[in-house]
């Protein structure tokens, strides 16, 4: 009987109930914090042409009192700086004046797309177990000045403002006390200008207030910092700098007063747009009747921002069009597990933090409007690739109590698939027909936030649910779950001014259904109930649903001046379901992490910081069978270049596996180790590179080594031109091929076949953007990509819970390869076929878009993507070749125009 998940998910539910908030929300200013003010002036005294040439700018204070974190942490910064506020009815003006001892050849100032510029940190090691965003691949070679506002004073949130010296603007969010966590996808609609002259540059910008939410007080004091970058120098300069050693941001800013008797207006906005494409494929089947010279489509939609009150704002779109998003990644996944892209939609991706939570199981946005689940067969079949959003709904926002909210609700359409299957007398004639793939689906997703304490410390509360519109006759009843559901919450417990960390976290799921569809979760390979030699699950094909859990807790110290540590706990029950609205690679595990890192940020006469880091983490079934154990170290130094090099060392133990049999039972897992090196240039370099390279064995003859690098250069001002080559070959001594009956005993009667696999894997991608001016771009990414698996060396899992294979063609059993690829095994009196599982894969995948923002918010784009592929089935080793040819692959071209007009009202 299947007890011990029940006990689990008991201990979840009192986890869970300890996040309760029970403190209000401290906004009090600490006493000598820095203060500036912003002067009223007149309507219309100010045009955003960033020359500064307005007399009003002179009645206004300077801030001028600039500190260097970086290179030299507190000394006076190397050039002067000077930024002013004043505001109108509508909203602030920043003005700004950035000297240069060099002239115009000391301002950097390329153009790029908006945002490209910013990074968050360049600054020393913070640790190897520490959250920390990757900046090879961020542009950071502009100057730029970015101003920082905490608008409810709250001392955690802040949104940020900011302009290159060439005009291109940033804004971003920061959801939380740090300075490295940002959400970038924040777009707001606001405006900036910048000029460059001999000894300075200049910078002005607008930012409507309708666009920033804050508590409507008869005087606003909202938190400030302000951050220059100059890149020839390497050098940042802040208002109110952060120590190296500390993780922190908004709960360390100065003071912006002065502004008055505000209004935010209706803060309604609509976004109306139109779209139009065409898919055209030169190497179609001229008896395919889905596909014609051009394929036309054409879509309306809107979307719809409002807010309410001054704390909330309620966002929808209707018909949403995303044809303008960046395709995802080639990819080859011999696993077992989901392969996850990020999502790149704009309605899903702004606000997205809050609704993600601390954990990345609970919600997964692609979810909605993803791939039809059902399934057609056909000679031809034309199926969605995605479902229909026919709307959806986002509500999010923070009040004056400290509470934050972000609901997201939307429905999904029906889809159909047509099919058409030729005359089997072998005309092109033949039969049209179409199956129902996707039914109508409503999505809804919560998270209700509440700070308290001084350091900003949170608890939250989260919700989600999916239903399915069916009824138990429906053929889709029986792969889908009709319903899913999921309660949880979350705690971040910030202690001694936000040096340590405790966070908890932890969910109930539940999915219910017609027999067979939760007889297939229960068997799906996120859990594999199925598994013959485990006593603490069973599968019970009467169900109709299924729940079960999930808690995490961990406890960190994030600053210090040397000594970081974490230490962590997860426990997932076998039951437990994300993947209807989230996310699960598997379920059944209770894993451990703990990592000590000691570091040193004082510039030296060789380095200018080091870390060095170990680690270890294990993971055991509820059955208590140790899945794995990992130890690893690692070490990162910065150079007084501005270099960085990296190398880490791993080794897992041999441990029992219960997934590599795919359902049946356990099989131990080789012993292992690697290593990696990886060594980068300066990151505000003109050109830019890295080279990384890793390698590693297990002591059943696998192994595995990779190469890649990254090379970002700036030929003219105007073009941005990245490469990023890589090239792996690996070959896997476990790979998992299929189940056959006829096994012994010792197997459980079922032959779980696996085989050597020698794999090539090389991608190319590349990525251009040539900036015409800062609202016009032009932007390219491309990904030629080559694949090859040969599989060879075919065995059966000698006993359960082993390591060997009995491999065929030895002990009594013969191997034949026919003529279709596929292998014939003789066993004794038993006979069987393996079919071919070798692969030649080429593909190539690239979007290229021209964007245009010609009036504030209204954006017109152009798009061309390309999707080819050729795939044989034979083993010959991929090469650059294969990489080359994958350009002339027969595939699918698709134009497209898209139209949106901003209206505020």
């Amino acid at each position: 009987m299947n007890v011990f998940p029940h006990r689990a998910t008991a201990w979840m539910v009192g986890a869970v109930a300890l996040i309760a908030p029970v403190h209000g929300v401290g906004q009090a200013l600490s006493s000598g914090v820095k203060q500036a003010s912003a002067v009223r002036v007149a309507s219309g005294e100010i045009q955003v042409d960033g020359r500064l040439d307005e007399a009003v700018w002179d009645r206004a204070l300077p801030v001028s009192d600039f500190v260097q974190k970086e290179p030299v942490e507190g000394a006076p910064p190397t050039e002067s700086t000077e930024v002013r506020f004043v505001y109108d009815d509508g909203g602030l003006y920043v003005g700004a004046r950035m000297g240069s001892t060099l002239g115009r050849e000391g301002i950097q100032a390329p153009l790029g797309r908006r945002d490209s510029p910013y990074s968050p940190d360049r600054g020393p090691a913070r640790g190897g177990f520490q959250s920390r965003p990757d900046v090879s691949g961020r542009p950071e070679l502009a100057e730029y000045i970015l101003i920082s506002l905490d608008t409810f004073l709250d001392r955690r949130t802040a949104y940020s403002f900011g302009v290159t010296a060439s005009g291109v603007r940033i804004d971003h969010q920061h959801l939380s006390d740090s300075e490295s966590d940002i959400d970038p996808r924040y777009d707001p609609v606001w405006e900036a200008a910048a000029s460059v002259d001999d000894s300075s540059w200049t910078a002005e910008m607008w930012i409507p207030f309708e666009q920033l939410r804050f508590d409507e007080v008869e005087e606003l004091v909202w938190g400030l910092n302000i951050h220059r970058w100059i890149p020839l120098k390497n050098e940042d300069d802040y208002w109110v700098p952060i120590p190296r050693t500390e993780d922190a941001w908004s709960s360390r800013f100065g003071s912006l007063r002065g502004i008055e008797s505000i209004d935010q207006g209706g803060r309604i906005e609509l976004l109306p747009y139109v779209a139009g494409g065409s898919t055209v494929a030169p190497d179609r089947d001229p008896r395919n009747p889905f596909m014609d010279d051009l394929n036309l489509e054409g879509n309306l939609g809107a979307d719809v921002k409002m807010g309410l009150g001054s704390n909330l704002t309620l966002d929808a779109t209707f018909f949403p069009d995303f044809g303008q998003v960046e395709v995802d990644p080639a990819v080859i996944n011999l696993t077992d597990t989901e392969t996850f892209f990020p999502e790149r939609r704009p309605f899903f991706t702004e606000g997205a933090s809050l609704l993600d939570g601390p954990e990345n199981n609970y919600f997964y946005s692609r979810r909605i409007g993803g791939s039809p689940q059902g399934s057609a067969s056909g000679d031809f079949v034309d199926l969605p690739g995605e479902t229909t959003i026919l709307g959806a709904g986002k509500l999010t926002g923070r009040l004056p109590s400290g509470t934050s909210l972000g609901i997201l609700a939307a429905v999904t359409g029906e889809e159909h698939a047509r099919t058409f299957s030729l005359d089997p007398a072998g005309s092109d004639s033949g039969t049209l027909d179409e199956i129902r793939v996707a039914p109508r689906t409503g999505w809804a997703m919560a998270r209700i936030q509440q700070e308290f304490g001084e350091v900003g410390s949170t608890a939250a509360l989260m919700l989600s649910g999916v239903h399915r519109s069916m009824d138990d006759s429906d053929p889709l009843a029986a792969q889908l779950r009709r319903n899913a559901w999921m309660v949880g919450g979350d705690l971040l417990w910030r202690l001694d001014a936000g040096v340590y960390e405790i966070s908890v976290s932890g969910g109930l799921t539940g999915i219910g259904g017609t027999r067979e569809a939760i007889l297939l979760a229960q068997r799906g390979s996120e859990r594999y109930l199925q598994r013959p030699d485990a006593d603490y699950v069973e599968v019970d094909p009467t169900r109709t649903s299924m729940s079960g859990g999930k808690a995490t807790i961990q406890a960190r110290k994030i600053s210090g001046a040397h000594w970081l540590w974490d230490a962590f706990v997860d426990f997932e029950s076998p039951e437990v379901t994300f993947n209807d609205v989230g996310r699960l690679g598997s379920a059944d595990g209770i894993m451990t992490r703990q990592g000590l890192t000691y570091r040193e940020t004082e510039p030296g006469d060789v380095l200018r910081a080091y870390s060095f880091s170990v680690n270890h983490n294990s993971e055991w079934n509820f059955g208590f069978d140790k899945q794995h154990t990992r130890l690893g170290a690692s070490t990162e130094q910065t150079w007084n270049n501005f270099w960085t090099t990296r190398a880490s060392l791993s080794y897992s133990l041999r441990a029992e596996n219960q997934r590599l049999t795919r359902g049946g039972p356990t099989m131990l897992a080789p012993e292992d180790w690697g290593v990696s090196l990886s060594v980068q240039s300066n990151s505000s370099a003109q050109t830019r590179w890295r080279l990384a390279t890793s390698y590693g064995e297990n002591e059943v003859g696998g192994w595995n080594g990779d190469v890649s690098a990254e090379i970002s250069l700036v030929p003219a001002p105007r073009w941005q031109l990245s490469f990023v080559p890589s090239y792996e070959r690996m070959v896997d001594s476990r790979q998992y091929v299929t189940l056959r009956d006829g096994g012994t005993p010792a197997t459980y009667g079922g032959r779980y076949i696996f085989a050597f696999t020698d794999r090539t894997t090389l991608a190319l991608e590349t990525r251009l953007n040539f900036t015409i001016k800062p609202d016009l771009n032009l932007e390219l990414y491309a990904q030629p990509f080559a694949a090859s698996g040969r599989f060879f060396d075919f065995g059966e899992l000698e006993t359960a819970g082993g390591l060997p294979l009995r491999t065929y063609g030895t002990s009594g059993t013969t191997i034949a390869r026919e003529e279709d690829g596929s292998l014939t095994v003789q066993d004794g009196s038993a006979q069987f076929v393996i079919p071919n599982q070798d692969f030649n894969l080429r593909s190539f995948r690239s979007t290229a878009v021209l964007s245009w923002e010609w009036r504030p918010g209204s954006t017109l784009f152009l798009v061309w993507q390309q999707a080819r592929s050729r795939r044989l089935n034979e083993g010959v080793g991929a090469d650059i070749g294969d990489l080359l040819a994958s350009l002339g692959s027969s595939g699918e071209n698709f134009f497209a125009i898209k139209a949106s007009y901003w209206i505020g009202l």
